[in-house]
Formats: C-alpha cells, structure tokens, sequence
C-alpha cells in the first residue's frame, strides 16, 4: 500500500524558513473597504508574479540531487510554470512545462525566458495530467502538480506565515480571517495549515466554483459540464484533489463565486488604489470584498495572488465600467 505524506503546519513553516532565506517578503498593504482597514497581501509583486514561486521552491529543493539530475515535469497554465521554470533554473535543473495552447502569451514567455521547455496542448480535448505523466515517466523525470502534492500545499502556505508576521508588525494583530483566490486549491489549504486560528473563505468565478460546492457538500464536486467562459485562466480547475480538500474541509472553510464584472472591478481598483496590475484570477478575492460577497472584520486578510496579465485583455479589463 502506498501512503502519501500529508502537508503539515511544520512542514509550512519550514518552507516558510526556505522562502525567506532566498526571497524578501511581498508588501503588505493596508486599504480602508466598507469602514474596515483591510491587509492586502500582493504576492503579484513575487519575482515570476505570482505566489507559486514558495511551492515550486519547497518542493524542487527537497528532491534529492539523483532526481535534479533527472529534471522534472509540471502542468500549469502559467505561474506554477513560471514557479517551477525559476526554481529549477536557480537549482540547476531541467524542466518541462505542459501549458494549454490559449495560455496567455506574457505566461508562456516568462516560462521560456526562464529555460524552460514548454509543450502545448488543448485545454478542452487533451489531458495536462495525462501528458506530463507521460513525460515524467519517459523521462525518469519528477512529476511536480500545481497543487495535488504536500510539498506544494506547505510551500504556498508560507504566504500566510509571512503575511501574519507582517499584520503584527504593522499593529494590525493576528489575521482573524483570510480570502484567498481558489483554483486547485493548494493556497488557501497552505494557508489554512499555517494560520489555524483564522476563518478561510476560497474564492473562484462563477461557474467554476467547484471547491465551494465540494465544501458544501462535504465531499469533492467537479467542474459541470461546458463552464462558462472566464478571464481566469489560473482558475480553470475542473476538479480539486483530496489533499486540499481534506485540510479546507477539517478547517471549515466557506466558500463564494464572483463574476467577470465584480473581477473586472477588483482589478481596476487595485489599480487605482494600490497602483497594482492584479491578473483575474488574482482579483478574485479581492472582488469577493469588494462587492460585498463576503464581510470584512478586524483583521481581514486579502491575497492578491498573481499578477500575470495579457495587456490588450488587461487594458480592456479595467477600461470597462
């Protein structure tokens, strides 16, 4: 029988200690919304863009060097790429990224930029999954997920332990409630293990908000049938995996769908307030506040996730009122 390791809340706050040894923390920023002072953690300003840098590092440095030798493979359609592309490079290593043919063309050259080979695929007719296990196998390569994997889950969650320290800092006091944009789930799980006192609420656009209803339900839900079209591209997770599920659901989480246009508003206010480019997939949680989906409190904690954008959709996103 194979067991699988399971994330740890030690395991966060070792990657915690990794991420901080190579990587200075992201701003925090803190913005008045519906009367509260909101914390607002911009993990869009990581190196890559995007948070998926702290789990591609947790997860690439605990691979011993017979493995780095050998490379590894990921799916993504971008950050975790672009995570995955970074860490290896800096460690010396291969990679092989898996992207679907419509990824955003500033994703897929930042993957290129950083060494990395990408192979394209249909995101409606082919399997990531079954393409980069191929790949790995063939290989001897190293099958690193964007979320289903332990190492991933706890290196995420290292953006909790950050933004924590930074909240005492700034005499906000403890986070009592983080929303966090949702795909897979492997943020908002990572940072349910590192902040077990604070309420968690996942956030995804609407008619993709699998992870919602799995929580609901108490059991996993996938995507339904022909989803409606979304600027998230970092969200279409058609079903989550039992390890992210499985620590949202022990720490009962919530969860709340938005729209494009709440998506599209979130994005032109972290613009206008915080001078951000924040990619849709980033906003949602931003969006969630914003509109009211979900009340803010002492000690609200808001992940802007990623900051990828495609300008010409960007530039039309935040144009439009």
């Amino acid at each position: 029988m194979t067991i699988i390791r399971q994330p740890t809340r030690a395991g966060v706050r070792d990657a915690a200690a990794k991420v901080a040894a190579i990587l200075p923390p992201t701003p925090l920023f803190t913005a008045e919304i519906h009367g509260r002072t909101v914390a607002l953690k911009a993990e869009s300003l990581q190196p890559i863009g995007a948070f998926k840098i702290r789990g591609a590092w947790h997860r690439l440095t605990a691979l011993d060097e017979a493995a780095r030798r050998r490379g590894v493979v990921a799916f993504s359609s971008g950050n975790h790429a672009q995570g995955v592309a970074w860490a290896a490079r800096r460690l010396g290593m291969a990679a092989t990224i898996v992207m679907p043919a419509d990824a955003p063309r500033a994703k897929v050259e930042g993957t290129l930029a950083l060494g990395a080979e990408v192979v394209s695929y249909d995101r409606e007719r082919e399997s990531r999954e079954q393409i980069a296990a191929r790949l790995a196998k063939a290989r001897g390569a190293t099958l690193v997920p964007s979320f289903d994997d332990p190492w991933i889950i706890e290196g995420q969650g290292s953006t909790g332990v950050e933004a924590a320290a930074q909240m005492q800092e700034a005499g906000l006091g403890q986070p009592t409630r983080v929303i966090v944009p949702c795909g897979g789930g492997g943020l908002a799980a990572g940072i349910a293990l590192a902040l077990p006192d604070a309420a968690i609420t996942v956030v995804e656009p609407e008619g993709w908000d699998d992870m919602r209803r799995s929580l609901e339900a108490s059991c996993i839900e996938p995507v339904g049938d022909s989803p409606p079209p979304t600027a998230c591209d970092a969200l279409q997770t058609k079903i989550v995996s039992p390890l992210t599920f499985d620590v949202l659901s022990r720490r009962d989480a919530t969860g709340v769908a938005v729209s494009e246009k709440q998506i599209a508003a979130a994005q032109r206010w972290a613009a206008e307030t915080l001078r951000l480019v924040v990619e849709p997939g980033g906003a949602v949680a931003l969006a969630a506040v914003l509109s009211g989906a979900v009340p803010v409190a002492d000690g609200t904690l808001v992940i802007l996730s990623g900051g990828n954008v495609d300008i010409a959709a960007y530039a039309r996103a935040i144009a439009t009122r």
